[in-house]
């Protein structure tokens, strides 16, 4: 009624002027009329009324309408408002209606989607009046733990130590929201608290709800990472529904499950502390570390490590394969309504297609995700040789591709049942497998054989000679070398696998381990629209890591342009772990370039070990300075400096202080030699170095990377090499 009078206020002064108008109007056609003589010519007459006639019809339909116009609003607003206000007194009546209800009732779960069907039109209004229940506390408990990942640990000990009665209701609403479809008003259950008297209920259910995290952590105490996955596959497995409900939209959306994602995620999350992650992986797994599986996890003496994923790295420190523990990360129900935000990882699912102009993916299962910023961080897939893809199903079972962590386990499994093994290949993670084998396989009785077409291990990588001193250290492994080893065919015959070579020999094996190079994951470059490098391969992206708009690309998929040694595209994890942390910083307005020179390393045991950075190539033309090893000289011994055997996770952006050159006198260059204790290996091209080798020297990242930025041809490449005090004892 309110609104009728303010209405009527407004339109009354505005009929009272148009009515005075028309008597005014009025008036004056009357006095003309009176005036005009009788005989007019009709040429001069109009078709209306003389003297202003038509004016006045005008000002009548104006009139008229304003006034029919007023009266429909009034009568329209006055019932709106009365329909309304009818709503909100039944909804208020329902709602009471429901407490009372809900405290004598046991078990209300039949009643519950109806109590649903009412609580979704209002979503903001459960809350308060949900105060008057029995339990006040209980929704702000829900509430809290949902978007404080880091905190959800200390919240899961305070609920797991209170008592049932009081903070219980909200935990017991998840399992009915477990049982039930629609996920959406966790809190509005609070009334039910029917499955209270079954405690060990409260264990497994909260897995997929807000309260997954506290429970997450109370069921594991000292609990092994590698439980969270398998706790969502066993979830879906008792509850009959058994899908997780999929957000309809992610503000930002990471396409992919590897380091770069991970690091995308922490980024996002530090400069926006509110952010909403969503990660969406094909892998059954959360983020995890791919160097271990084929180092440290294989020199472990724990027999469940394929289990446990856990390892002792060099310096005996034990620690976990994922990076972060399920406690890290929400459900992905709960990422719409986390209040904090928060990182949750859609896994088993594939993203096939990509609506850039949209802003919209696509999943295997043809669930459609919105976003506002993506990231691509696709990785890339083992490559094979197509002798072995041709030779048929057989071969191929009997074919591994060294990858995932099922890939770990598959390969561990069989090492353990057969007698003969092969890895083809010869570079970096062959020759990392072909060790791990060979200490195996000298407590099995394993023949691990590994062949490549170059004539040492490493042989694209490392100088000849340096080379030729790498195989020689395999083979004392317990591993028979076959080098400069073509691949000719390959067939299955009396339950064994015959390698033929071009050159004639015949290999027979029980299996065989593919470490041929990577080819970069690049499905969604055709729906998306995204140049991919002919070369190189990979998305091309900006100097800012940017595909398109709102969209960026990081890790292995990404084929960037680095300002000093030109376009590349990098597949190691110290790239992935800075790639990744700037495109999550540019995807929240940061507009950083890429100038990071990435390093890698590689371990052949605990003894020996290598760090690189930029152009390693063995066609190129190398200077090598070398100076007698000690003790602290070996991969262990770095570990225990630096404290984690990822060792990309110990360099830092922020390079390095001038360096103090060593004052002890430097031997001459050496090339050749039968021992290379430790030493650095310059790698020139037009008299500047894009390429070092820290050969068992560690710790001296940031000096290689700073020289390779300056980019400055050096007379003396002995006192370059002081810089790393490498003479040093």
């Amino acid at each position: 009624m309110l609104k009728c009078r303010t209405v009527w206020k407004k339109l009354a002064p505005l009929a009272r002027s148009s009515s005075t108008v028309c008597r005014q109007n009025v008036r004056r056609a009357g006095l003309n009329n009176g005036r005009t003589p009788a005989c007019v010519p009709v040429a001069h007459m109009s078709t209306g009324p003389a003297g202003g006639g038509r004016e006045t019809q005008l000002y009548i339909l104006l009139v008229g309408a304003a006034c029919v116009g007023g009266g429909l609003y009034a009568y329209r607003t006055v019932t709106g408002d009365q329909k309304r206000y009818q709503q909100r007194i039944d909804e208020i009546a329902a709602r009471q209606n429901k407490t009372a209800a809900g405290k004598p009732a046991t078990l209300v779960q039949s009643e519950a989607p109806a109590v649903e069907a009412i609580e979704t039109e209002t979503v903001a209004e459960p809350a308060p009046e949900a105060a008057p229940s029995p339990e006040p506390e209980a929704a702000p408990s829900s509430e809290e733990p949902s978007p404080l990942a880091p905190d959800a640990e200390v919240a899961a000990s305070t609920e797991t130590t209170e008592t049932p009665p009081a903070d219980e209701p909200v935990l017991e609403a998840s399992p009915e929201e477990a049982a039930e479809p629609p996920a959406a008003p966790v809190v509005e259950e609070e009334p039910s608290p029917a499955p209270e008297p079954s405690p060990p209920e409260l264990t497994e259910p909260p897995a997929p709800v807000a309260e997954s995290e506290p429970t997450a952590a109370a069921e594991s105490p000292a609990a092994e990472p590698t439980e969270p996955q398998p706790e969502v596959v066993a979830e879906s497995e008792d509850s009959s529904p058994a899908i997780l409900k999929v957000p309809s939209h992610a503000p930002y959306l990471l396409i992919g499950g590897g380091t770069a994602s991970f690091a995308a995620a922490r980024s996002i999350r530090a400069r926006d502390p509110g952010a909403k992650v969503l990660i969406v992986t094909d892998e059954p797994d959360p983020p995890y570390m791919r160097p271990p599986l084929s180092k440290e996890l294989w020199f472990s003496d724990d027999p469940s490590v394929t289990e446990t994923l856990r390892f002792k790295q060099w310096n005996g420190k034990e620690r976990s394969i994922y990076f972060q523990p399920p406690s890290f990360y929400i459900s992905t129900e709960e990422l719409d309504s986390a209040e904090n935000g928060g990182v949750a990882v859609l896994s088993g699912k594939k993203v096939v297609h990509m609506d850039v102009r949209g802003n919209k993916v696509k999943l295997d299962d043809d669930t459609e995700i919105s976003y506002d910023k993506c990231l691509i961080a696709t990785g890339g897939v083992p490559r094979n040789l197509q002798v072995i893809e041709r030779a048929g199903e057989e071969v191929m079972k009997r074919t591994t591709l060294f990858r995932k962590i099922e890939d770990f386990k598959s390969l561990d499994k069989v090492s353990r049942n057969i007698k003969s093994i092969t890895i083809v290949g010869g570079g970096f993670l062959g020759s990392e497998l072909a060790c791990a084998l060979g200490r195996r396989s000298t407590e099995s009785g394993l023949e691990v054989i590994q062949m490549f077409p170059e004539k040492g291990n490493m042989g694209k990588v490392l100088p000849e000679y340096l080379s030729n001193w790498t195989t020689e250290k395999v083979k004392r492994e317990g591993v028979k070398i076959i080098s400069e080893a073509l691949v000719k065919a390959v067939v299955c015959k009396d339950d064994k696998l015959e390698i033929q070579l071009k050159d004639g020999r015949l290999v027979k094996t029980d299996h065989i381990v593919a470490a041929v190079g990577l080819e970069p994951n690049v499905d969604l470059a055709k729906s998306a629209g995204l140049e991919v490098d002919s070369d190189f391969g990979g998305f091309r992206v900006n100097a800012e890591l940017q595909a398109r708009s709102n969209i960026w690309v990081a890790g292995d998929a990404a084929c960037f342009y680095d300002i000093r040694l030109g376009r590349r595209r990098v597949e190691h994890h110290d790239h992935a772990v800075v790639s990744g942390r700037l495109a999550g910083e540019n995807m929240t307005g940061a507009s950083k370039p890429y100038w990071h020179q990435s390093m890698f390393w590689s371990d052949l045991g605990p003894d020996v070990g290598y760090e690189a950075i930029g152009i390693v190539d063995s066609s190129l033309p190398t200077v090598g300075v070398f100076a007698k090893a000690t003790a602290k000289d070996t991969p262990k011994a770095a570990t225990e400096q630096s404290g984690t055997g990822i060792r990309s996770e110990s360099e830092t952006e922020d390079t390095a202080t001038s360096p103090v050159a060593s004052s002890s006198p430097a031997p001459a260059m050496v090339q050749h030699q039968d021992e290379y204790g430790k030493g650095v290996i310059f790698y020139l091209r037009d008299k500047v170095v894009v390429g070092i080798i820290l050969w068992n020297v560690f710790n001296r990242m940031p000096i290689a990377r700073k020289i390779i930025k300056d980019g400055e041809e050096h007379a003396d490449l002995n006192e370059v090499a002081k810089l790393f005090n490498i003479h040093d004892d």
